[in-house]
């Protein structure tokens, strides 16, 4: 018998490079880094790993390679307290991986990828069943048809969906149709709707998915929630930004921690803010994800109380 786990994940999990550097630097010539090291990353893998850190329990549903970046990458799940008994690791194959630079100077982040050669996904019957015990299903659009087949075995068993939607893939109207928790990028939103204000294209995803709430993410400006009534913006809390590589997989992996604990969609938005900026003041998307009671404390401390 599966035990049950409160959040579950199918998506990217990304062997990530990381090279700070002071600049943007020209094509063609030559500039030192900063410092350089090696994490974990991809939307869904790091969403999982923040609300493991934030004290829910989750697990990670996917393939791993066994080579060097692969070996990492699930033991870096294990760190964190992310399950991996559910993982498929498989030999002979090139594991997801980029590099990344982020620039001290614009507060930027460039990257490069390589998605590897890994196989699809299929969903055995151990990972459904994790599926339909678990409180909430995490997607990014990534492994694409085990989604649209895990979001249906969710929607048929009391699990809640939330779509990390960031990128514009094909079939992507399939799973946004069995999304609950709608959280696309302002980039994501305007694209896929064709509105030119985020608000219009909240209220068109609303209307054509029915999600229970559309929450669309601004970057520096915060963002808003449309829940069908009305719209509520939320804020983005103050940070000295050292690395913003992840903080909206934080975000989606915060929102879901906040849903299993029980807040309302405002106050996970607010959560969700709060944990986002404190892992922006670090350098390393999983490692920089605060404690719950370091977020409660500093959004204590900006004068909002959960």
């Amino acid at each position: 018998m599966t035990k049950k786990t409160s959040i579950v994940g199918i998506g990217a999990n990304v062997f990530d490079t990381l090279y700070s550097l002071e600049s943007y630097p020209k094509e063609d010539t030559k500039t030192r880094a900063t410092s350089c090291k090696v994490a974990g990353g991809g939307p869904v893998a790091t969403g999982l790993v923040a609300a493991a850190k934030l004290g829910e329990s989750a697990a990670y549903l996917g393939v791993l390679s066994d080579d060097s970046a692969g070996i990492y990458l699930k033991r870096d799940f294990e760190k964190y307290g992310v399950d991996t008994s559910l993982t498929d690791v498989k030999s002979g194959y090139r594991s997801f991986a980029s590099v990344l630079w982020l620039c001290a100077d614009t507060a930027s982040r460039t990257c490069v990828f390589d998605r590897g050669n890994l196989p699809p996904l299929t969903l055995n019957e151990a990972q459904k069943e994790a599926i339909r015990k678990a409180d909430l299903l995490m997607v990014d659009g990534n492994e694409m048809d085990a989604a649209i087949e895990a979001a249906s075995i969710a929607r048929k068993n009391g699990t809640l969906v939330l779509y990390d939607c960031g990128g514009l893939y094909p079939n992507v109207d399939k799973l946004l149709a069995l999304t609950d928790i709608m959280i696309p990028s302002e980039e994501f939103a305007l694209g896929h709707t064709g509105c030119t204000t985020a608000k219009d294209a909240a209220k068109k995803l609303f209307e054509t998915y029915s999600p229970t709430v559309v929450v669309i993410t601004q970057g520096k400006r915060g963002g808003l929630l449309f829940d069908g009534k009305e719209f509520i913006e939320y804020p983005i809390y103050p940070a000295e930004v050292k690395d913003s590589n992840g903080s909206g997989d934080v975000f989606h992996g915060a929102f879901a921690a906040g849903l299993v604990k029980g807040f309302d969609f405002e106050k996970c938005c607010h959560f969700s803010s709060a944990v986002s900026a404190i892992k922006c003041m670090g350098v390393g998307a999983r490692e920089s994800v605060p404690t719950f009671e370091r977020v409660k404390n500093y959004l204590k401390e900006n004068g909002y109380e959960l």
